[in-house]
């Protein structure tokens, strides 16, 4: 499909919208809005303009659907599919100056933000209200905006769910200009299709959000976390379904493997509570008593021993609390420092099939020569596995990374999973998503972007096209 380049009317009319100070041309843009953190998939967009409220974002969008110029949503560049890279050019729209936290309302517990909020400013501003906001995205700078467009999940999905069941209200810019709203601050709704719930995880393609009123609850008052080494990872893995079964409900539930382990460690300069054993469980538990919490850990860390573990270490202490949950949240940094360009498979499976998805990894990487690393939630099957390129040319890592994702997604949709578990699927991923879900399915996902956005002007090139 072609699209109208951008001339000089263009752009002087759109800086009539922002002003010089917050408008760029392609020579002044910074190479970093080319891309997000997945690498491999760049293009630089011909304007960039740095937006500060809905009604310029909707004159944006009235121009451009006008026009026909595509459109590109960006936020933190944190996504790890392409999503945000302007694959087309045209425009695109920087939403990190939306960045208000607008209400707090305590009685109905919503907050209500603009979309460039980075999830580290909710939960600190949270909790000194005493609440909580459960979403727990491993990357704390993406703003609020990408995680409900990719429908993020985290850590803490085991018990409390993902993005999505958080999210109690959105407005939002179309394609055409209009802005509508969805949801709003009620509990329960039956009126009419979830055209809010059709937003989540919709990765810019449909609309541009501008606007959220989140859910949110209470705020526990205590947490503690189990360290849980295992001789092997299907002992390790084995232990989640049972534990899940005993209805202790853990917040959350991490699988690591040691060389992740190591890495972490090297990359942060200090060291683990334990670094001897090839696969660890990680699990939290929060509550409001001390006597709450240690029942269920109390409960958890006899099944992890019944099942083979080679020990349990309560991490309660604030030294090693920050050990341990400093190198969870290093693990990808870690993994991408070791090497000289990865790209990652994020897919779920059934959590009875995780072990078995990770032990095929490691055939692959003996049939490839390549070098795999994985860690995960465990608790939900999601899994997140790095393919590392190392000193591989750039045509054989190429051709390697297309055969290792074909047999990964392959075995994915063999074992009863999906393509992406939280970072969605942008351009990277939207041909495995194609081949599992085929034609049919792939039509009424077609017929929904048309529906919003008939000309195709909003993030072409992705998720199902």
């Amino acid at each position: 499909m072609s699209y109208k380049a951008i001339d000089s009317e263009d752009i002087k009319y759109l800086k009539t919208i922002v002003g010089d100070n917050r408008f760029f041309t392609k020579d002044e843009i910074s190479e970093d809005f080319s891309h997000d953190e997945l690498g491999g998939v760049s293009n630089m967009p011909d304007i960039l303009v740095n937006v500060l409220n809905t009604e310029e974002v909707s004159k944006i969008m009235k121009y451009a659907y006008e026009k026909d110029i595509p459109v590109v949503a960006r936020g933190s560049g944190t996504g790890l599919v392409g999503a945000s890279v302007p694959l087309k050019g045209g425009i695109m729209i920087n939403l990190s100056g939306m960045n208000k936290i607008l209400e707090l309302d305590e009685e109905n517990l919503t907050l209500t933000v603009e979309p460039g909020v980075l999830l580290m400013e909710i939960g600190k501003f949270v909790e000194e209200h005493d609440l909580f906001y459960p979403p727990d995205p491993g990357e704390k700078s993406a703003t609020i905006g990408g995680n409900i467009s990719t429908n993020a999940g985290g850590m803490r999905a085991v018990k409390y769910g993902v993005t999505r069941d958080y999210v109690r209200g959105l407005e939002v810019v179309l394609p055409n200009g209009k802005v509508l709203e969805f949801g709003g601050k009620v509990v329960k709704n039956s009126s009419g299709y979830s055209l809010k719930d059709l937003m989540v995880g919709s990765e810019g393609t449909l609309g541009i959000i501008t606007k959220a009123v989140l859910r949110l609850l209470p705020l526990p008052k205590k947490a503690i976390s189990l360290l849980v080494p295992f001789p092997d990872l299907n002992k390790a893995i084995g232990t989640v379904p049972k534990i899940i079964k005993s209805k202790a409900i853990p917040t959350a539930i991490e699988f690591m493997q040691r060389e992740v382990i190591l890495a972490a460690e090297k990359f942060l300069g200090k060291k683990f509570p334990d670094n001897s054993s090839d696969a660890y469980l990680l699990l939290t538990f929060d509550g409001n008593s001390k006597e709450e919490i240690e029942e269920a850990y109390d409960k958890v860390a006899k099944i992890c021993l019944e099942e083979g573990a080679l020990d349990v270490f309560i991490v309660d202490t604030d030294e090693r609390k920050e050990a341990v949950w400093s190198a969870r949240g290093a693990f990808l940094e870690a993994v991408k420092a070791s090497t000289t360009e990865m790209d990652e498979c994020d897919v779920v499976v059934p959590r009875n099939k995780v072990a078995e998805f990770i032990n095929y990894t490691d055939e692959l990487q003996k049939k490839f020569n390549v070098r795999i690393r994985s860690f995960g939630h465990a608790g939900d099957g999601n899994l997140h596995v790095y393919v590392l390129r190392d000193e591989l040319t750039s045509d054989l890592w190429k051709n390697k990374l297309l055969e290792v994702f074909k047999d990964m997604y392959d075995k994915a949709v063999e074992l009863k999973g999906l393509v992406s578990g939280e970072h969605g699927i942008g351009y990277a991923k939207k041909l495995y998503m194609f081949k599992q879900y085929g034609e049919e399915y792939m039509s009424v996902m077609r017929g929904i972007k048309s529906a919003f956005d008939p000309e195709n002007i909003l993030n072409p090139g992705k998720v199902c096209e």
